[in-house]
């Protein structure tokens, strides 16, 4: 608990009383000093610290003044309201100092982690749109930033490989996941948020990644025809499949050989 405080930017002393004060109070300097193990000589310029930050509380009782803590729940609600505070006063300020950027730049990835951390933060900032080409793997972990989305108005098309149990939004199966995998020597992923940026992923065994960010306009497109494509071609195959079946016959799965044309021939 020490180095949490700590980490919200309590000194390691400050952290020390306050822990002493949580769990016994109230208390006089003295004894603060006695139960936290900080320096009698150092403990009154502990606790002013604490009393500026709105800590702890100085009472009378008993005829001498003693000590009391914010509660946790106060403490934690407190500094919450401050960052958030401080995080958009500063995303305001850099707004307005922001001097016109290429964004053609593509930010490379490459472990699982931050590519989910980066996928997450994409659908998250989604106003109006989001297209997704998502195996099941990865659907575990942006499900719930998808659903999160949906509700507030962003409209949501996904391309899933594999039988992922809870799917948002117009999601379209894909049939041949084993063939893809093979192909490609592991599983892709694709969003594109508002038309604006895009977030590429190759992940082959044991979540080795290979990806890439960016909002250069070019990718951006690409991969949203890419996304599209693959809807159109699966609303085709739901609706026609044994259609297809019929016309090409042992030739079906030849359609994905762009560069024979043998199932027309046949």
């Amino acid at each position: 608990m020490t180095e949490k405080l700590i980490a919200i930017g309590f000194s390691e002393y400050e952290a020390k009383a306050y822990l002493a004060l949580v769990r016994e109070s109230p208390a006089t300097a003295y004894e603060i000093a006695k139960a936290s193990g900080i320096p009698t000589s150092k403990i009154y310029e502990v606790l002013n610290k604490l009393l500026e930050r709105k800590a702890v509380l100085k009472i009378e009782h008993s005829r001498k003044q003693k000590y009391l803590p914010l509660s946790p729940d106060e403490l934690i609600a407190q500094y919450r309201l401050r960052v958030e505070d401080t995080l958009s006063g500063l995303q305001k300020g850099l707004h307005e100092v922001q001097r016109d950027q290429n964004l053609s730049y593509i930010w490379n990835i490459l472990d699982h982690d931050t590519l989910m951390e980066k996928a997450i933060q994409l659908i998250a900032n989604a106003h109006k749109q989001a297209l997704l080409s998502v195996w099941q793997e990865e659907m575990q972990h942006v499900g719930g930033e998808i659903k999160s989305a949906l509700k507030r108005g962003v409209k949501v098309a996904t391309v899933l490989f594999g039988r992922h149990k809870n799917t948002f939004g117009q999601s379209f199966p894909h049939p041949i996941e084993d063939t893809l995998y093979a192909e490609k020597g592991g599983r892709g992923l694709v969003i594109v948020a508002d038309s604006q940026e895009v977030l590429f992923g190759k992940i082959a065994a044991g979540n080795k990644v290979e990806g890439a960010y960016s909002r250069n306009t070019g990718f951006v497109a690409m991969a949203e025809d890419y996304v599209k494509h693959d809807i159109y071609v699966m609303k085709i195959v739901q609706r026609f499949d044994p259609l297809l079946e019929k016309t090409f016959g042992k030739n079906y799965r030849k359609l994905r050989d762009v560069f024979h044309n043998e199932e027309e021939a046949s």
